[in-house]
């Protein structure tokens, strides 16, 4: 593997205790905020030093805290691409590139062809603060490039940009990463962004990393709630296995897995679009009322209580086709349906 971390780090009452491998690859962190992932990112550039454990890049230790190594960031090879991006705002782009140059008698070619690389030539002579969000970005990802980063790190890459921007530097990002020979974390809070971009992902929940895993794999199995939350789901409930089905006391219900429920489930998630309307007399139908419905920009959001179901048991969210909703004829009770193969379960 290129990249192998295996690390603690007591920050107060937070404890980071991270450990995954990654290939030539671009690997997710993804997490909600404040799990982690940048302290994580930040004990790997070499900003912050690891309480114990070990950090290697290809083959060279960059950490160790048994054999007392620890190098020093501008020998780790390792290129950070900040949020704000740490660009030097009294330098011109052109100066910024230079300063990543290792290799002095190539630093005027060099320069000259991240310039033209990131389409920076016409404001090669001006400074950060002159410069657009998008346009920063690049002056960023040049001067990391040129440096010869064996591994790139991006932070939330797109967080401090709008919306408007994100989609096209996300393509962009994309064009520039698919050519680099080394290993790209890339941190993130966003699902969508993750999908788009990785294959693989690192989950992390409160400082703890889970098991690397396929991006199928994680929206198709996510094995433990924070994992599933993260994919999107926005149905949960209490569990207890009963062979190949859950009861879920809180919502009244006993539903079929199609599949032996292992006995450490204890919670099952549901995403909204596997919640449908259906005929009464199907496989894992049961009748709801109709609490409250939000209009989305493309779909309709059905909150439901199923019949049965304790008071304060949370509302099932079922996302529809507006006019699937529509074609609904009675819209204060209903029955509906989830497929047995979509109920996630889920570990302690």
């Amino acid at each position: 593997m290129a990249l192998s971390v295996d690390i603690q780090k007591q920050l107060g009452d937070f404890r980071l205790e991270v450990r995954f491998e990654a290939g030539d690859e671009t690997l997710a962190l993804l997490g909600a905020s404040g799990c982690g992932k940048s302290v994580t990112l930040k004990c790997i550039a070499g900003i912050l030093t690891p309480d114990e454990g070990h950090i290697e890049l290809d083959g060279v230790t960059l950490y160790d805290s048994a054999a007392r190594i620890d190098l020093p960031p501008q020998r780790r090879r390792v290129g950070y691409l900040f949020q704000q991006y740490a660009l030097f705002p009294n330098m011109t782009v052109r100066q910024n590139i230079a300063a990543a140059v290792r290799d002095k008698s190539r630093r005027q070619t060099e320069v000259a062809e991240k310039l033209r690389q990131f389409q920076l030539e016409a404001v090669a002579d001006q400074k950060p603060g002159q410069l657009s969000g998008g346009q920063q970005q690049r002056c960023a990802l040049a001067r990391i490039l040129a440096s010869e980063p064996k591994a790139i790190l991006l932070d939330e890459p797109f967080s401090a940009l709008d919306s408007y921007l994100e989609y096209q530097l996300e393509l962009e990002l994309a064009d520039t990463l698919g050519g680099f020979p080394g290993t790209v974390l890339w941190v993130s809070h966003d699902r969508g962004e993750v999908f788009r971009n990785c294959r693989r992902v690192c989950v992390m929940d409160r400082g703890r990393s889970q098991p690397v895993t396929t991006l199928e794999e994680l929206f198709r199995s996510p094995g433990t709630e924070a994992a599933a939350r993260l994919s999107g789901c926005k149905n949960y409930a209490d569990a207890r296995p009963t062979g190949d089905a859950v009861s879920l006391p809180d919502w009244g219900l006993t539903l079929s897995c199609g599949r032996p429920v292992p006995e450490g489930v204890r919670r099952i998630g549901i995403r909204a679009h596997h919640v449908r309307p259906a005929a009464p007399d199907g496989e894992n139908c049961f009748a709801c009322t109709v609490e409250r419905v939000v209009e989305d920009v493309f779909s309709t959001i059905v909150l439901l209580r199923p019949e049965g179901a304790a008071p304060e048991a949370p509302l099932l969210r079922m996302e529809l086709d507006k006019d699937v909703w529509q074609a609904v004829p009675d819209k204060a009770r209903l029955t509906v349906s989830v497929p047995p193969e979509a109920i996630l379960l889920l570990g302690s």
